[in-house]
């Protein structure tokens, strides 16, 4: 791997995990009114926001890896532009966590590193399975996010606008996915992304 694609690699890792994201759009949910929360369903809330601004890092993280070991320029395309509105999803979340009163995973860089190990070795199995991988993701990430929608205290509109626009991205991302060519994961990789997803959301909700 040419030694300028390492660098610029390594700053983004840098820039995901340690700097304030950028956004274009405007944050989902920002006309709502703020909840009257107790402090337990704003702790709760602010966990499950916690939680998917790991999983963003991670999404960061496994695009990264797979552009990095992709052969075809229109699948790089593909996965920058998904990178980059999981970019915004970054910034949204981490701006949510901070009004709710919570803070960032303590183990985001360990969750980057595992994410980019991922994506690596999905870039390197070709650009089919690579898409087949992201599409496989994105459907997982999407079902999680209907979950944590009705997971979240009722009255919490702010939280709940910004886990609906994420999984409207998610799901166009998963039918670019396929329209590339994805090839569909054997069941048990995807029931081993799965576990794995498992595992970083039960330690995100309290680290």
């Amino acid at each position: 791997m040419p030694i300028d694609a390492l660098i610029i690699a390594f700053d983004k890792a840098l820039r995901t995990v340690f700097a304030p994201a950028p956004t274009v759009r405007a944050v989902p949910g920002n006309g709502e009114a703020e909840a009257d929360l107790s402090d337990a369903e704003r702790a709760h809330a602010a966990a499950l926001m916690r939680v998917n601004h790991c999983g963003e890092i991670c999404a960061q993280a496994l695009y990264q890896g797979q552009a990095l070991t992709s052969s075809d320029p229109a699948v790089r395309l593909a996965l920058e532009q998904a990178a980059w509105e999981e970019t915004e999803h970054l910034a949204w979340t981490e701006r949510r966590i901070k009004e709710l009163g919570g803070r960032k995973s303590l183990l985001n860089p360990l969750w980057y590193g595992g994410a980019l190990a991922m994506g690596m070795a999905a870039g390197k199995s070709g650009d089919a399975w690579n898409l087949g991988f992201l599409a496989e993701t994105e459907r997982q990430v999407e079902a999680h996010l209907e979950n944590h929608k009705m997971r979240l205290p009722q009255q919490d509109r702010r939280s709940w606008e910004i886990l609906e626009q994420m999984r409207k991205d998610e799901a166009g991302h998963a039918q670019t996915a396929m329209r590339l060519g994805a090839k569909e994961l054997p069941v048990p990789l995807k029931l081993a992304m799965r576990l794995a997803a498992k595992l970083m959301k039960t330690v995100a909700y309290r680290v």
